[in-house]
C-alpha cells in the first residue's frame, strides 16, 4: 500500500507510523479568489487574506489587511477560513510558506484569496501535526518540488501528491504536538526578546545621526580646533551638480545577457545590494545617464511609505547597472563627501521631511517627486568637519554592527534549533513510543474507507 513511497527523512520508519501522501490526510484542499479589478481601492468589507499575511513564524500578520465586499464574500464561502486550518502560499517569492489558524487568533470572518491554500486536515489526523511536518526543512522541500514556472512561478494542487508525510498513530502525534507546542512557545518568546534588540540598534544608530546632523556630535572637535567656520543653510538641490534624475525600467527578460536593472529590494537596507537585479534585452548607449558610476547616491522615490526617501551609495563597477524609475540618482558636488550626505539623507530629521511630502491617492504607491527631494533642507558643514563626523559615525556604528552581528547570529540560532527539534519529531525521537497505540496504518485504511463511503456528489479531494 504504501511500501512503495520514499522514506521522508532517509532512515527507517518508527514502529507503527507509515509514509502516507499528504492528499491520503486531508479532507479539504481549497483556494480561493478577489473580485475583477482587485482590492486595492477597496477600504473595507470581509477580510482577504493572501500570501503577504502570513509570516516567518508560522502565524498571521494582519497590519495590512485587505478587503473584499460582503456580496463577494457570499460567493466564494468555499474559502472561509476556520480555527485549524494550515494556510499554505502558492506562489510567488513566498511559495511554501505556512501558517496556522489557532483558536481565537482572527477576531473577524476572513476569505483566503487566489494566493494562497487551505490545507484541511481529516478529523482523524492532528491538525498541529501536519502543520508541524509542512514547516519542518524536509515538509517544505517535498511543497516546493512542485513548483513550477519562474521567480514568479508557484505549485499546483498536485503538491499534496508528491509530499510525503511520515505519519504517527494518533496518541503519538498527540504527544509530539504537546513537546513540539512548549518548545516552539520557548522558541516564539525568544525571537520576541531578541527582536528587541534590533529595535534597540536601530534607535541607537538614528540617535548617532541625530547628534551629527545637528552638530552636537562634534561640538567638542570644533573646540579643540578653534573652528571659526561656521555651518550653512542650503537646500539638498544646491550641493547637487546636476538636476536629480529619474530611473528607466526595463523590461526584464528570463535569460541572461549583459543588461542589468536594479530591483528596489536592491536598496531597501539603505545599503547596496549587487544581487537584487533583472536582466534586460535593450541596448543602453554606454554614455548613458542611466548607467550607475560608483558614489552615485539612489534614493527610493516610490515604495511602501516606511521606504520612500530610502539612500544607499552605488559602491559598484562603472556601467555595471542601470536603476529603476522608482529610483532617483544624485551625484554631489565637492563641497560635500558623499558619505556625509548619505547620513544626512538617513537621519530621521530628513526621512520624515520626505515622508510627509510623499503623494499617492488611496491604495496606491506612495511616491516623492524631483522638486521635493532637491528643497530638502540641510546644514551643510566645513569640509573638514564633515571628515571628522564620517569618521565618528563610523567608528560608532562599528562597535554597535557588532552586537548587531551576535544578534544576528542568535536569530539564525533559534532558526536551527526549530528546524534540528522538527526534524528530531518526525524521525520519531521526540516522545517515547507506546507499543499499546493504535498504528498508523489501520488510521490511514479507516481514512481511506471513509472516503470511499462518502455519498455520491459530496466533493472529494
Amino acid at each position: 500500500m504504501t511500501d512503495d513511497l520514499p522514506i521522508a527523512y532517509g532512515t527507517a520508519t518508527p514502529i507503527g507510523w507509515v509514509q502516507a501522501p499528504l492528499i491520503d490526510l486531508l479532507s479539504d484542499l481549497i483556494t480561493g479568489k478577489r473580485p475583477k479589478g482587485g482590492v486595492k481601492d477597496i477600504t473595507e468589507g470581509v477580510l482577504s487574506l493572501g500570501g503577504e499575511h502570513i509570516s516567518s513564524d508560522g502565524r498571521l500578520k494582519l497590519e495590512k489587511p485587505r478587503y473584499i465586499p460582503h456580496e463577494f464574500a457570499q460567493s466564494i464561502k468555499y474559502a472561509l477560513i476556520r480555527v485549524n486550518d494550515i494556510l499554505i502560499v502558492k506562489d510567488g517569492a513566498t511559495t511554501g510558506k505556512t501558517a496556522f489558524i489557532f483558536d481565537n487568533q482572527l477576531k473577524e470572518v476572513a476569505y483566503i484569496n487566489e494566493h494562497l491554500f487551505i490545507c484541511r486536515s481529516c478529523k482523524e489526523i492532528h491538525p498541529l501535526y501536519l502543520f508541524y511536518f509542512l514547516r519542518s526543512e524536509i515538509g517544505n522541500k517535498a511543497i516546493l518540488s512542485d513548483f513550477r514556472g519562474a521567480a514568479q512561478g508557484g505549485i499546483s494542487r498536485e503538491f499534496v501528491h508528491k509530499v510525503i508525510v511520515p505519519c504517527a498513530p494518533l496518541n503519538e502525534q498527540r504527544r509530539i504536538v504537546e513537546k513540539l507546542d512548549r518548545i516552539m512557545e520557548r522558541l516564539r518568546r525568544a525571537r520576541h526578546e531578541l527582536s528587541h534588540i534590533k529595535k534597540l540598534i536601530d534607535r541607537y544608530k538614528q540617535a548617532v545621526l541625530a547628534s551629527a546632523c545637528s552638530g552636537k556630535l562634534t561640538e567638542d572637535w570644533r573646540i579643540k580646533q578653534n573652528s571659526q567656520d561656521s555651518w550653512q543653510s542650503v537646500t539638498l538641490g544646491e550641493v547637487l551638480i546636476d538636476k536629480p534624475k529619474n530611473g528607466y525600467s526595463a523590461k526584464p527578460v528570463q535569460y541572461e545577457t549583459p543588461f542589468r536593472v536594479l530591483t528596489l529590494t536592491a536598496t531597501t537596507s539603505g545599503k547596496f545590494n549587487p544581487e537584487h537585479f533583472k536582466y534586460f534585452d535593450e541596448p543602453i548607449e554606454i554614455n548613458s545617464d542611466f548607467w550607475l558610476q560608483p558614489n552615485d547616491i539612489l534614493i527610493q522615490r516610490g515604495n511602501t511609505i516606511e521606504y520612500v526617501g530610502v539612500a544607499a551609495i552605488y559602491d559598484g563597477l562603472p556601467n555595471q547597472f542601470i536603476f529603476p524609475d522608482l529610483m532617483i540618482r544624485l551625484r554631489a558636488q565637492e563641497t560635500v563627501i558623499i558619505k556625509f550626505l548619505y547620513f544626512l539623507l538617513s537621519c530621521e530629521k530628513s526621512r520624515q521631511y520626505l515622508r510627509n511630502r510623499a503623494t499617492g491617492t488611496a491604495g496606491s504607491m506612495p511616491k516623492i517627486n524631483q522638486a521635493t527631494l532637491i528643497s530638502l533642507p540641510i546644514e551643510l558643514p566645513p569640509l573638514e568637519e564633515q571628515k571628522e563626523i564620517v569618521r565618528r559615525i563610523e567608528e560608532r556604528f562599528a562597535k554597535i554592527d557588532k552586537l548587531e552581528q551576535e544578534y544576528q547570529k542568535a536569530v539564525k540560532l533559534c532558526d536551527r534549533l526549530e528546524q534540528a527539534t522538527l526534524a528530531k519529531a518526525f524521525r520519531g525521537e521526540l516522545v517515547p513510543q507506546d507499543p499499546n497505540d493504535e498504528p498508523a496504518s489501520v488510521l490511514l485504511e479507516r481514512i481511506r474507507a471513509e472516503r470511499q463511503e462518502k455519498p455520491k456528489g459530496k466533493a472529494k479531494l
